[in-house]
């Protein structure tokens, strides 16, 4: 039976991941209240929780699908990238890291310390041979020139290599015995095994490209090509400062994210969990 030291400790915990709660969702409570003011509002008083109902109104939104034809384009590339590369990365890197979890051949300790030494390389140093590679390629200002070059992502490699760790490996020789392919076992009977590692995977992936700005702001040459994170920083300049626009279309960049990890989340803490601490 739970004693009365233990309820007391949890219902402390509770309150304190409450509390905690409660501060981490205030600026975004703040943000999603700017989003109906005008912008002489934020202007003078900048973001606050103070509610004026004679102050609020829907004309940003109105302004966004109706004159800002530039935002709802930027909302359908960052939707495009977004898919293609979660689907693609999750694809290419799964199989990777199944690969280096189940097979054994010449080169898998080097080929998986390369994986490990790149994990600790800055993105930002790979950033100009990653450039003279697009312009090489032909893919600048392409959807594919963002997407490509990080596609497989070394953690997503690490991650899938370690949860396949944990893949009964009987369930393969009984596979192998019956005459399926190795690309049938991975898909057939491995893969369906494998759905908690996707769908916490695809939270990660998918909020890591949604939010994605400095290589996109690198190969992106043309307005309507711009992401959403490049076109809202856009927004803000010497010549003039569209607050309103910025601060509902934040708001607006949200929900595809929040629509990813409701869709998953189920999937999120076994995924991590059970990843995490095959060895």
């Amino acid at each position: 039976m739970e004693t009365k030291a233990n309820k007391v400790q949890s219902t402390l915990l509770l309150l304190f991941f409450i509390g905690l709660s409660i501060l981490t969702l205030l600026p975004f409570a703040a943000i999603l209240l700017a989003s109906f003011k005008p912008s002489s509002e934020l202007l003078r008083f900048g973001l606050n929780l103070k509610i004026q109902p004679e102050l609020l109104t829907l004309s940003n939104y109105e302004y966004i699908f109706t004159e800002g034809k530039r935002f709802l384009v930027w909302y359908k590339n960052s939707i495009f990238i977004t898919l293609l590369f979660t689907v693609f990365s999750i694809f290419v890197s799964s199989m990777v890291g199944y690969a280096l979890a189940v097979y054994n051949f010449k080169g898998k300790t080097l080929i998986f310390t390369l994986v490990l030494l790149s994990l600790m390389i800055p993105v930002e140093i790979m950033m100009l041979p990653l450039y003279k590679e697009m312009i090489f390629m032909k893919l600048v200002n392409t959807y594919w020139g963002v997407i490509l070059p990080f596609l497989a992502t070394p953690y997503a490699i690490f991650f899938f290599r370690q949860y396949a760790l944990g893949l009964p490996k009987g369930l393969i020789d009984a596979a192998r015995v019956d005459g399926c392919t190795e690309i049938g076992i991975y898909f057939r009977i491995m893969a369906p095994l494998m759905v908690p590692a996707f769908g916490s995977m695809a939270i990660l992936q998918a909020m890591h490209s949604w939010n994605n700005f400095l290589w996109p702001l690198i190969v992106l040459r043309t307005e309507d090509m711009f992401t959403i994170p490049i076109g809202l920083a856009g927004l803000l300049s010497p010549y003039g400062n569209n607050y309103d626009l910025l601060i509902s279309g934040s708001v607006l960049s949200v929900l595809p994210i929040l629509v990813v990890f409701l869709f998953f989340q189920r999937y999120f803490i076994s995924g991590l969990t059970l990843g995490g601490v095959k060895g």
